[in-house]
Protein backbone atom coordinates (compact mmCIF):
# COMPACT_ATOMS: atom_id res chain seq x y z
CA UNK A 1 0.00 0.00 0.00
CA UNK A 2 1.70 3.65 -1.16
CA UNK A 3 1.12 6.62 1.01
CA UNK A 4 -1.01 9.04 -1.18
CA UNK A 5 0.91 11.88 -2.72
CA UNK A 6 4.39 9.39 -2.48
CA UNK A 7 5.73 7.90 -6.35
CA UNK A 8 4.33 4.13 -6.24
CA UNK A 9 6.57 1.61 -7.77
CA UNK A 10 3.91 0.80 -10.28
CA UNK A 11 4.13 2.45 -13.53
CA UNK A 12 1.42 4.71 -14.48
CA UNK A 13 -0.28 7.07 -17.23
CA UNK A 14 0.07 10.56 -15.80
CA UNK A 15 -2.38 12.97 -17.21
CA UNK A 16 -0.98 15.72 -19.46
CA UNK A 17 0.04 18.99 -18.06
CA UNK A 18 1.29 22.23 -20.11
CA UNK A 19 5.43 22.44 -20.23
CA UNK A 20 6.76 24.37 -16.60
CA UNK A 21 7.51 27.37 -18.56
CA UNK A 22 3.78 27.75 -19.76
CA UNK A 23 2.71 26.84 -15.78
CA UNK A 24 4.72 29.56 -14.68
CA UNK A 25 3.67 31.98 -17.30
CA UNK A 26 -0.46 31.42 -15.85
CA UNK A 27 0.92 31.79 -12.53
CA UNK A 28 2.05 35.54 -13.08
CA UNK A 29 -0.76 36.58 -15.26
CA UNK A 30 -3.11 35.43 -12.39
CA UNK A 31 -0.68 37.42 -9.75
CA UNK A 32 -1.03 40.46 -12.84
CA UNK A 33 -4.67 39.97 -12.63
CA UNK A 34 -5.14 40.25 -9.03
CA UNK A 35 -2.88 43.41 -8.54
CA UNK A 36 -4.62 45.26 -11.73
CA UNK A 37 -7.75 45.15 -10.43
CA UNK A 38 -7.09 45.73 -7.19
CA UNK A 39 -7.93 42.30 -5.47
CA UNK A 40 -11.42 42.39 -6.64
CA UNK A 41 -10.90 39.93 -9.85
CA UNK A 42 -8.26 36.50 -9.46
CA UNK A 43 -9.98 35.08 -5.47
CA UNK A 44 -12.71 32.99 -5.97
CA UNK A 45 -14.46 30.80 -2.53
CA UNK A 46 -14.16 27.06 -2.44
CA UNK A 47 -17.60 25.23 -2.30
CA UNK A 48 -18.14 21.76 -1.94
CA UNK A 49 -17.13 20.30 -5.20
CA UNK A 50 -14.43 23.16 -6.00
CA UNK A 51 -11.28 24.29 -4.73
CA UNK A 52 -11.41 28.30 -5.08
CA UNK A 53 -8.24 30.46 -4.74
CA UNK A 54 -6.62 32.05 -1.51
CA UNK A 55 -3.79 34.94 -1.97
CA UNK A 56 -1.19 34.29 1.16
CA UNK A 57 1.21 36.36 2.22
CA UNK A 58 4.11 34.76 4.18
CA UNK A 59 7.69 36.51 5.23
CA UNK A 60 10.48 35.14 3.18
CA UNK A 61 12.81 33.26 5.13
CA UNK A 62 16.03 34.96 3.49
CA UNK A 63 14.93 38.20 3.25
CA UNK A 64 12.26 39.00 5.49
CA UNK A 65 10.06 40.75 3.27
CA UNK A 66 6.35 39.79 2.88
CA UNK A 67 6.38 37.55 -0.27
CA UNK A 68 2.50 36.73 -1.81
CA UNK A 69 1.42 33.69 -3.49
CA UNK A 70 -2.12 32.65 -4.54
CA UNK A 71 -2.78 29.19 -4.17
CA UNK A 72 -6.47 26.82 -4.26
CA UNK A 73 -7.63 25.40 -0.79
CA UNK A 74 -10.57 24.20 0.14
CA UNK A 75 -12.35 24.49 3.93
CA UNK A 76 -12.22 21.79 6.48
CA UNK A 77 -14.48 23.58 9.10
CA UNK A 78 -12.47 26.82 10.47
CA UNK A 79 -9.27 25.82 8.70
CA UNK A 80 -7.85 26.26 4.77
CA UNK A 81 -5.86 23.87 3.37
CA UNK A 82 -3.79 23.47 0.06
CA UNK A 83 -1.39 21.24 -0.98
CA UNK A 84 2.44 22.37 -1.27
CA UNK A 85 3.25 20.75 -4.71
CA UNK A 86 4.92 23.62 -6.94
CA UNK A 87 2.84 22.92 -9.62
CA UNK A 88 3.49 18.79 -9.66
CA UNK A 89 7.57 20.00 -9.97
CA UNK A 90 10.19 18.98 -8.21
CA UNK A 91 11.21 20.78 -4.95
CA UNK A 92 9.53 22.84 -2.36
CA UNK A 93 7.49 25.59 -3.39
CA UNK A 94 9.25 29.38 -1.92
CA UNK A 95 5.98 30.01 0.38
CA UNK A 96 6.16 26.23 1.77
CA UNK A 97 9.81 27.23 2.74
CA UNK A 98 8.99 30.33 3.79
CA UNK A 99 5.96 29.08 6.46
CA UNK A 100 8.19 26.44 7.66
CA UNK A 101 10.26 29.32 8.94
CA UNK A 102 7.65 31.65 9.74
CA UNK A 103 4.50 29.99 10.29
CA UNK A 104 2.42 32.84 10.84
CA UNK A 105 1.09 34.46 8.03
CA UNK A 106 -2.43 36.77 6.50
CA UNK A 107 -4.59 34.77 3.78
CA UNK A 108 -6.93 36.89 1.62
CA UNK A 109 -9.96 34.91 0.40
CA UNK A 110 -12.87 36.34 -2.20
CA UNK A 111 -14.53 38.16 0.65
CA UNK A 112 -12.38 37.93 4.25
CA UNK A 113 -9.14 37.82 5.66
CA UNK A 114 -7.70 36.13 8.21
CA UNK A 115 -4.08 36.18 10.56
CA UNK A 116 -3.56 32.37 10.45
CA UNK A 117 -0.63 29.59 11.15
CA UNK A 118 0.19 27.10 8.67
CA UNK A 119 1.28 23.36 9.75
CA UNK A 120 1.65 20.26 7.83
CA UNK A 121 -0.90 17.18 7.94
CA UNK A 122 0.36 14.21 8.80
CA UNK A 123 -0.99 10.81 9.93
CA UNK A 124 -4.95 9.70 10.02
CA UNK A 125 -5.49 14.02 8.86
CA UNK A 126 -3.37 13.86 5.88
CA UNK A 127 -5.14 10.58 4.83
CA UNK A 128 -8.19 12.43 4.92
CA UNK A 129 -7.03 15.27 3.30
CA UNK A 130 -5.58 14.01 0.60
CA UNK A 131 -9.34 11.86 0.13
CA UNK A 132 -11.12 15.55 -0.25
CA UNK A 133 -8.45 16.69 -2.50
CA UNK A 134 -9.12 13.36 -4.85
CA UNK A 135 -12.82 14.45 -4.61
CA UNK A 136 -12.13 17.40 -6.43
CA UNK A 137 -9.47 16.66 -8.42
CA UNK A 138 -9.55 13.31 -10.50
CA UNK A 139 -5.88 13.34 -11.83
CA UNK A 140 -4.61 13.94 -7.96
CA UNK A 141 -2.53 10.83 -7.38
CA UNK A 142 -1.21 10.23 -11.22
CA UNK A 143 0.07 13.76 -10.59
CA UNK A 144 1.47 13.46 -7.26
CA UNK A 145 3.17 10.62 -9.17
CA UNK A 146 5.64 13.35 -11.18
CA UNK A 147 7.21 14.17 -7.41
CA UNK A 148 10.29 12.48 -6.45
CA UNK A 149 8.95 13.30 -3.08
CA UNK A 150 5.55 13.48 -0.76
CA UNK A 151 3.70 16.70 -1.39
CA UNK A 152 2.68 18.64 1.65
CA UNK A 153 -1.01 18.93 2.66
CA UNK A 154 -0.85 22.65 4.53
CA UNK A 155 -2.99 23.53 6.95
CA UNK A 156 -3.98 27.47 7.88
CA UNK A 157 -5.61 27.60 10.84
CA UNK A 158 -7.01 30.73 12.74
CA UNK A 159 -4.08 32.14 14.17
CA UNK A 160 -6.20 32.65 17.52
CA UNK A 161 -6.88 28.60 18.13
CA UNK A 162 -3.28 27.53 16.49
CA UNK A 163 -1.13 29.69 19.02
Amino acid sequence: MSTPGRRPQTKTRTPWLPPRWFIVLAWKVHRAIYRVSGGRRGLWPASAERWGTMRVTTIGRHSGQERSVILGYFEDGPKLVTMAMNGWGEGEPAWWLNLQAHPHAEVQLADDSRLVVARAASGDERASLWDRWRSLDKNLDENARRRPTETAIVVFEPATNAE
